[in-house]
Order: C-alpha cells, then structure tokens, then sequence
C-alpha cells in the first residue's frame, strides 16, 4: 500500500501557476522556423542566445508585453549530431489566444500558412479553435515546423484585459 494520501489540492500546493512564461521550440532551421513566428504571426525578436556547452543558436522572441507576456524561444542547434538536441524534442501543441480568429484564418491562409483538417470548430475549453498544420507542403509552405499550433478565439474578457493593458501608461 502507498503512503501517498491525495489532499485537495487548492489547500495543499504551496503555489500557482499563473500563465505561460515561455515556449521553446526547436528546428534543424531557425530561419524557418521565423518564418511562421516572426513574420507571419509578427512576434517580435528581443534577444538572441547562443551556446556551445548547450549546443543552441537561439532567438528570443515575445508575445504580449507587462505581466503578459510570454517568451518564445526558437531553436536550432549548433551541431545536428550533438547533444543536446534541441531540434529533436517534441511540442505536442501550443495554443495562442487569437482576437479575430476567422480573420487570423483568412489572412494566415492567404500568406500560404498550411491549417490542419477540420476548420475552425469548438475546442475542447469551449471557444472556438482551429490548427495550423505541422508539416508544410507544396501548396501552403509556411507551416508549424514539426509543431502543431492551436490558434484559439479569445473571449471578450481576455481580448478586453489585453486591450486595457496595451492602453495602460507605461
């Protein structure tokens, strides 16, 4: 028998988890990988990071800004057949909230950014989703770079809490 005895958990963690700091994706190309994030989703680059002990040519990249902001880290190793591998690890997906998702999806697509089937729909959480597809093809070459990347309508109290906040005095 285990010692272990659940507790509720509100009473007993001695912390909370209050949002995403970052999200570290890796790639055999970094170029490619700012296709998508930088160019086409307009992250913006505040840094870059590069380390041979840690085998990584890195580029820092943020969405938001204050407390919400979220660091992207976009990777690419130094030496493909070192380790740390940091091309090889897997992201099963990350979601981003997204103000107008049907525009998001006509613009996206027109820039030839690959979607994964089943359009926009209701997600899991209850607000409207949609996939960008992992893997590009001839048709839509700009794609998620082996990550699947979940675009995600942000309710009206999410879009307003970051519309006060970029309106805020800095």
């Amino acid at each position: 028998m285990s010692s272990f005895s659940p507790t509720s958990p509100s009473s007993s963690r001695p912390f909370k988890v209050l949002g995403i700091q970052q999200i570290a994706i890796g790639g055999p190309d970094k170029q490619r990988l700012q296709k998508l994030w930088v160019e086409m989703l307009g992250l913006e680059v505040t840094g870059t990071f590069r380390s041979e002990r840690e085998n990584v040519d890195e580029d820092i990249c943020a969405i938001g800004s204050g407390p919400f902001k979220v660091e992207v880290d976009l990777m690419q190793p130094l030496d493909p057949e070192k380790k740390p591998a940091v091309h090889t690890t897997p992201l099963n997906h990350v979601g981003l909230w997204i103000d107008d998702l049907p525009k998001a999806v006509e613009w996206l697509s027109a820039q030839g950014v690959r979607f994964a089937p089943g359009g926009i729909r209701q997600g899991a959480a209850g607000f409207d989703i949609t996939f960008l597809h992992p893997k590009a093809n001839d048709e839509f070459p700009i794609a998620g770079e082996g990550v699947l990347i979940e675009l995600v309508q942000a309710p009206l109290e999410v879009v307003s809490a970051f519309a006060r906040l970029a309106n805020q005095p800095g």
